[in-house]
Order: C-alpha cells, then sequence, then structure tokens
C-alpha cells in the first residue's frame, strides 16, 4: 500500500541517524519544487511564500530562493516569528534577499502569473488548522478565487489528512501538489482530489533508502513510464509502426472519428484506416488529415479481414450498428481500445462479448459510462480494481480528475497529468486514437493506458502555457503531443 505519514517520518529519523543531512534533504526537495513551479510557469512573476513555523517553511523559503535567483518576485506571509521558526527554516528566511514581508491588510499587486505556496504544514497533521494557520489557508483560498491565484501545496496541502485524504473545513485548495519522494496515501483517495490538485513526485534519492517497499498503486510519473515507451531501430519503417484502424463517426458525429485517427498519428502509428459507411464517406475523406486512409465498408466488420495490429472503436459511432460493434469487441483478433457509444453498446449487453473476447481490451468509459457498465459506483480505485479482477486479461482506463488505470494482476495506475480545462468534448477521442497506436507498437494495454492518459494529460497542459486552461480544446492537444512525448522521453517532466 502507499506509505503512512508515519512510515514516511520513521523513514526519515532512519535516514537521519544514518547520517543523511536534513540540511541537503531540505535543499533537494526545495529546489525539486521549484523546478515543478517552473514546468508550469517558465516565465517570471510573483511568488507569495506561506510559511509556518516547521520544515515545510523551509522547504518553501528554499524554493522560494531558487525562483528569486530566476527573477520572480517574492512576499511572505508568516504564521510565526522568524525566531520561533524550526533551526533550518529559520536560518532560511535570515539568509533570502529581496522578499517582502506582508500582512492580510497589504493588496497584492502582482508582476505576471501570481502564485501560492503552501509551506503552513508538512505530513502528519490531522484536524481543522489552529490559528494562524487556519486564517492563512482561508487567505490562499480567497486569492486563487478573487486574483487567480495558482497554489503549490507541499507534500500534502495544509489540512488535508495525509492518511486518509479527508480534507478539514479550511484545508488548502492547491492545484499542484509536489509530494516528496514518494505519494502518501491520502492523495489517492477521491476525497482529496479537489485539494490535491495535479500531483507532481520529486524524488529524494537519499531517502529512498530508508523508506518500506511501495506495493499497491502506483503514480504515473516519467521514471516509471519512460522504459515503457516503444523505442525504434534506425531501419525501422511504417509497416512495423503498427496498422490502427479507426471504426468512428456518425452523422453530426464526425469529429469523434477526426479527432481518434489525431490521436492515433500523434501516437506514432504507420498507418490509421478510417473504416466508414457509404453516407459518412465523402464527408470524412475531406475531413480527416491527410495521412489518415478513409475506407468504405458495408459492414464495420470488414475489419477482421483487414491485416490491422489495434481498433479504436467507438467514438461518435451512434447506435445503429449494434451488432457489427459487439461483434467486433468479440471477434477481433487484434487489441482494441473500446470507447463511448461502443462502451453503452456494451453496457447494454451481460457482457458477454468482452467476456469472451478473442484479444486484450483496454475499455475508457468516463463515469457515466462506468455507471452503465456496473452495478453501482463505489470510490474510484475499488471501482475500476473490482471490474478488472472481473475481467481478467483486459484494462480498465476510467476518466476523470484522477484517471485510475486497473488490470487484473498488475498495480493500479493513477494519473498525474491534465486540468479542469479538458472537460471539454473530444478529449477522450484524441486518447482512444493515441492509446490504439500504441497498442499497435507492441505496447501491452495496462502500459498503453497509462502513457495514453499521461501524454494527453501533458500535452493539454503546454497548450495551456500560453492560453487559458479552459480555452485548450483537443485539437490544441494533439498539437502539443510531440512536446509532451519529448519531455517524457528526455526526462525534463513530473
Amino acid at each position: 500500500m502507499p506509505l503512512t505519514c508515519r512510515e514516511m517520518q520513521d523513514g526519515e529519523a532512519r535516514a537521519f541517524e544514518a547520517g543523511v543531512d536534513a540540511a541537503d534533504l531540505m535543499e533537494a526537495a526545495g529546489q525539486g519544487i521549484a523546478r515543478v513551479i517552473r514546468q508550469f510557469f517558465p516565465a517570471p512573476g510573483t511568488a507569495v511564500l506561506f510559511l509556518g513555523g516547521g520544515n515545510n517553511a523551509g522547504d518553501a523559503l528554499v524554493a522560494g530562493r531558487e525562483l528569486a535567483r530566476a527573477g520572480w518576485t517574492l512576499l511572505a506571509r508568516l504564521a510565526v516569528e522568524p525566531e520561533k521558526m524550526k533551526p533550518l527554516p529559520a536560518a532560511h528566511w535570515s539568509s533570502l534577499r529581496g522578499v517582502a514581508r506582508i500582512t492580510a491588510n497589504d493588496e497584492i499587486t502582482a508582476q505576471g502569473t501570481l502564485i501560492c505556496l503552501d509551506g503552513l504544514l508538512g505530513i502528519g497533521s490531522s484536524g481543522p488548522l489552529r490559528q494562524p494557520l487556519g486564517a492563512l489557508a482561508a487567505e490562499m483560498n480567497r486569492l486563487r478565487l478573487s486574483h487567480g491565484a495558482f497554489t503549490f501545496a507541499m507534500d500534502m496541502p495544509s489540512g488535508l489528512d495525509g492518511d486518509t485524504g479527508l480534507p478539514a473545513p479550511d484545508a488548502v485548495v492547491a492545484d499542484v501538489t509536489a509530494t516528496l519522494a514518494c505519494p502518501k496515501a491520502g492523495l489517492f483517495a477521491d476525497t482529496a482530489a479537489n485539494h490535491a490538485g495535479r500531483l507532481a513526485l520529486v524524488p529524494l534519492p537519499s531517502l529512498a533508502p530508508f523508506l518500506p517497499a511501495f506495493t499497491g498503486p502506483e503514480l504515473l510519473v516519467p521514471n516509471l513510464l519512460r522504459p515503457w515507451l516503444p523505442r525504434r531501430p534506425f531501419d525501422f519503417h511504417k509497416g512495423q509502426a503498427g496498422r490502427v484502424g479507426v471504426i468512428a463517426g456518425s452523422r453530426g458525429f464526425y469529429g469523434a472519428a477526426v479527432l481518434a485517427c489525431m490521436g492515433a498519428l500523434r501516437g506514432g502509428a504507420g498507418l490509421v484506416t478510417l473504416l466508414v459507411k457509404e453516407d459518412g464517406y465523402e464527408a470524412l475523406a475531406r475531413m480527416t488529415p491527410p495521412e489518415v486512409m478513409v475506407r468504405q465498408v458495408r459492414d464495420y466488420r470488414k475489419a477482421l479481414e483487414l491485416r490491422l495490429d489495434a481498433l479504436a472503436l467507438g467514438p461518435g459511432i451512434g447506435f445503429a450498428h449494434e451488432e457489427e460493434i459487439l461483434g467486433l469487441i468479440q471477434e477481433a483478433p487484434m487489441p482494441a481500445v473500446v470507447d463511448a457509444d461502443a462502451l453503452t453498446l456494451l453496457s447494454r449487453t451481460s457482457l458477454a462479448p468482452l467476456k469472451n473476447a478473442a484479444a486484450p481490451r483496454l475499455l475508457t468509459p468516463h463515469p457515466g459510462e462506468m455507471e452503465r457498465l456496473c452495478d453501482r459506483l463505489k470510490p474510484r480505485l475499488e471501482t475500476a480494481q473490482s471490474f478488472a479482477d472481473a475481467h481478467p486479461g483486459h484494462t480498465l482506463l476510467l476518466k476523470g480528475a484522477r484517471t485510475v488505470i486497473a488490470t487484473s494482476g498488475h498495480p493500479a495506475l493513477f494519473n498525474t497529468t491534465g486540468h479542469p480545462g479538458m472537460a471539454t468534448g473530444g478529449m477522450g477521442d484524441l486518447l482512444t486514437g493515441l492509446c490504439a497506436a500504441l497498442l499497435g507498437q507492441g505496447v501491452e494495454t495496462h502500459r498503453a493506458a497509462g502513457l495514453g492518459a499521461w501524454l494527453c494529460g501533458r500535452a493539454a497542459e503546454i497548450a495551456a502555457l500560453d492560453q487559458a486552461q479552459e480555452c485548450v480544446i483537443p485539437s490544441d492537444t494533439a498539437a502539443q503531443m510531440g512536446r509532451a512525448w519529448r519531455e517524457l522521453r528526455c526526462g525534463d517532466a513530473f
């Protein structure tokens, strides 16, 4: 299982007894947090450091120092006087230059982006926040609403229980939580999502040997994902890059087919073929990218006769061809992504086509579709794991603010990337095509789901670097997929 706060604290104690320097650990944590901040905001802005009296404040001060060196303006709100801080944060406060201490009555005029850095409390706190910590947490939350501030928490947002994920009434609402060394148990709880926001893992290599073995759910982070990326020999050709068949789109929903095809292309598929009925052929032949082959068929089961390595099945397909779609889910000899209308059609059966499927299936429901597939929704992890265990050999990717991926016999995966601007029609269609491309290149379903979720989320984050999150559309995300791939492969992302 994920580590509890006590296990983390005991590991730190063992590390210090073995000679690991607490000051060096604080440096590594603070520098890592600063890198996370600059991943989302490369240009300097204004950072308000909210500081308690413990070592969490020291991490924030190190991060603030690094930001100042990069041109950021620093402001600070203190819960205690500097002389009442623990020795390490007190020393960092004394040495920090160019930071202006402000009060609750001071008007904040930001230069560029405004961020809040939550350095009030570390792990292990529970229950309501004591004053003045509660007032400072409320101030951070108000700045998010009144000034559009972006809040970064370190390890856990103050007021969020690190073991249960239950928030106190006055808990900090963070946009990003940079968890240190390893994820804490509370971050996997459904109740934590709106307070923890996007998760980033800051490794602390000197601490790792002293922590207990981590079992159970895993966070999708670059160090885990990088070895899963397909790597091509120099003499590679398109026939080896995967032949992907896309069965998607119907009158009024042709865009879903286009986006699925774009996902497959951006996922590296060597050949992408869109299978369409006669009434949609002319429109889709004009709409799809020129790299896509559009093939007219009378029956979607024609895909069974084609040389394909993977299928993307369902986006915008409608419900007029139920027998054909269910037949493909059951009979297709290649792995397939089953999404959208294909999931709805599947839910109307006893799931027999899935139970008798000839090859692995990757199901990608949103919560509404998931509710149709199972008797009732439980907490997200339990829902996904129960479904996967009941359907061994197949993978479930349950979409949402904290996408969870489950395959029987594998640790569940929690995605870290993405933002609320992805809550728009078509993002799932793009994901379907991307995952199909990965399957076509020989990536097994569990890993293809993890890679697809991370890459789509990170591409959407990159698309939001120069525009508001709310304005990011699937086409923007597709256009940034290459940068997301590069970041993952080259190791400069969290």
